[in-house]
């Protein structure tokens, strides 16, 4: 649709970028059926640039999650912006050390990305058309949000204190140069700490040596490495 795209982790002069729009889309993962730390953390520290906006929520998920398109709304007062589509998309998963959890194979991924791109298409399309689509806003999506999220606040609080480094680091930095919430620092040549993880699980994911984890502490059994475009 032609519109400039930006990561919240980007030096922006955010009032301007916002007074020069009518229409914003936000992109975020769901964690616990809620956006991450870092989108709520954005989004209330913006409330006021966001006031009178169309918005457009396009949210990432594992299996599903209820409400995580609607649920951005709750750090707004009521009748704050007007949602003018919702959509969720499926993508891999990215967890690499909880048992539970596995890779996702080759042949599954490039199935979700090829969903994904059909799926942006008709949005575009949709909106184009001015056709009104909220995914996840119905009473029954609410109420599975609402069982999921339930101790997801618990779960958060404490994983933001979570990280831990083993004697495998070798103190390249990688970690905190990608890190997005700067939870991450080189002390003596070792990386520490700052108890504001949100999970993102970038970090774990990219260390050349997997000596670091948040929450789960078991060693990965893989890293994801992303989508290709």
């Amino acid at each position: 649709m032609q519109s400039p795209c930006h990561s919240i982790e980007e030096k922006l002069d955010y009032p301007a970028l916002f007074a020069a729009h009518d229409t914003i889309c936000v992109v975020y993962p769901i964690y616990g059926s809620r956006p991450p730390y870092i989108m709520r953390e954005f989004a209330q520290r913006h409330s006021e640039h966001f006031a009178g906006k169309r918005l457009i929520i396009l949210v990432t998920q594992l299996i599903f999650s209820g409400d995580g398109a609607r649920s951005f709304l709750d750090f707004f007062p009521k009748g704050h912006m007007q949602v003018i589509y919702a959509e969720h998309f499926l993508m891999p998963n990215n967890v690499c050390n909880f048992f539970l959890l596995r890779k996702t194979s080759a042949k599954r991924t490039a199935r979700h990305l090829r969903r994904a791109q059909q799926k942006i298409a008709h949005i575009t399309v949709d909106l184009t058309d001015g056709r009104v689509k909220l995914r996840g806003f119905n009473a029954w999506a609410k109420v599975l949000g609402a069982v999921q999220g339930r101790h997801w606040p618990a779960i958060e609080a404490k994983a933001m204190h979570s990280v831990r480094v083993n004697d495998g680091c070798t103190g390249c930095g990688l970690c905190v140069k990608i890190c997005p919430m700067e939870n991450l620092s080189m002390s003596d040549g070792r990386v520490a700490t700052h108890d504001r993880c949100s999970i993102c699980y970038r970090c774990i994911n990219r260390c050349p040596t997997q000596a670091i984890t948040c929450f789960f502490h078991a060693r990965p059994r893989w890293q994801y490495e992303g989508l290709d475009e």
